[in-house]
């Protein structure tokens, strides 16, 4: 029997027929017009560095504009020229659209934009593509998913590696950080672990009552002190403070 054709293989003599080709759009766009491959093929090719007369030929011959995957490989290519990737961008797959804003090869500008087509994209996603989108999100994506209401949802988001204390603890003594949102951390092992997360959850006067006083005795005296004296907190939050201070000043 015999073994099943290697797909790197593959993809290596396409990407050396396309270096052959050089960089004359006469030659090019012929050979895009004509090329008989398989999608998959196409995206893996994408993956390496092409010349950007390939790239620019790939994205205006049909059949391959109708393919948003192609599209997305090619915007994803750090060879594709900038005015190329902005004019693509719309035309592409939600998670083509989070692949580009986390890519580190690609101009700023253009992981940028792909994070504003995403937060437009949100409310017409549905549960099961928002859980996973908020697995690898950007930050700025990323705020937005911490702002639902789905537990699932939360929980994906709060497993993100891209989620940084700083962010999340700035969000949860927001005016906008929900109950659901310190409902979902507290059930957190990773940012339970967090001394700013953890009074975070405390400033914030919407934290459900039980799950905030279950944080102070982790919380050093000059930030139970702190509680006491910021305004709008419960006043039941505020005494319990105060009694754990002064313990702590007797003990």
């Amino acid at each position: 029997m015999r073994p099943p054709p290697d797909p790197e293989s593959g993809v290596d003599a396409l990407f050396a027929q396309v270096i052959r080709l050089g960089p004359s759009p006469a030659v090019v766009r012929p050979f895009a017009a004509s090329l008989d491959a398989d999608e998959t093929l196409v995206i893996a090719l994408l993956r390496r560095a092409l010349p950007v007369a390939f790239l620019e030929a790939l994205a205006a011959t049909p059949p391959w504009t109708e393919r948003p995957r192609v599209l997305g490989g090619i915007v994803l290519n750090p060879k594709t020229p900038r005015g190329l990737s902005q004019k693509l961008l719309p035309v592409l797959y939600w998670r083509d659209l989070a692949e580009v804003a986390a890519s580190p090869r690609l101009e700023g500008g253009v992981r940028a934009r792909a994070e504003g087509l995403l937060k437009d994209q949100l409310l017409d996603l549905r549960l099961g593509e928002k859980i996973t989108l908020a697995r690898l999100a950007t930050p700025p994506v990323l705020r937005l998913l911490l702002l639902e209401g789905d537990a699932k949802i939360l929980a994906a988001a709060l497993d993100n590696p891209r989620l940084r204390e700083s962010d999340l603890s700035a969000l949860l003594q927001g005016a906008e950080a929900t109950r659901a949102l310190s409902e979902a951390v507290t059930a957190s092992s990773r940012w339970m672990k967090s001394y700013a997360v953890r009074l975070a959850l405390v400033l914030q006067p919407r934290t459900p009552l039980a799950l905030a006083l279950a944080q102070l005795t982790s919380l050093v005296p000059r930030d139970l002190r702190r509680l006491v004296e910021t305004p709008g907190l419960p006043p039941l939050i505020q005494a319990a403070a105060a009694r754990v201070a002064r313990e702590a000043q007797e003990g």
